[in-house]
């Protein structure tokens, strides 16, 4: 099993996927700003998740989906004002908000897991 094999993973890189194709429809002078931070954080998530998972050591993995926890609230932020400003549209950000919120509570259920003792295997 690697990291690829976490649901946790693949749905951050399904949500890297999503933000990356939202930041195309913000305008240009929010391309360098907005658009890089928010794609910055998105990828982020997966990276911290697939780092930690490949650190071998619990305690580690566990600061690791701490990590890609707070790269994902600075996401939805970043989602939040861009829709509150007018940048995006409402129900665009609101989509990605849900996709963000599921790996949100799938991060959680991980790092319940790994704090009770059981593996993280591919289910997680």
């Amino acid at each position: 099993m690697t990291y690829r094999d976490l649901i946790a993973w693949q749905r951050a890189m399904q949500l890297a996927g999503e933000v990356y194709a939202l930041c195309r429809l913000l305008p240009p002078e929010e391309r360098f700003e907005l658009s890089s931070q928010m794609r910055r954080s998105a990828r982020s998530v997966a990276a911290n998740i697939a780092e930690g998972y490949g650190r071998g050591r619990t305690g580690e993995y566990r600061r690791f989906l701490a990590y890609a926890n707070g790269s994902l609230l600075e996401l939805e932020t970043d989602l939040e004002l861009a829709a509150r400003t007018g940048l995006l549209p409402r129900s665009t950000v609101d989509s990605t908000l849900a996709r963000s919120a599921e790996v949100g509570r799938i991060l959680s259920g991980l790092r319940r897991r790994l704090r009770s003792g059981r593996p993280a295997g591919p289910d997680s």
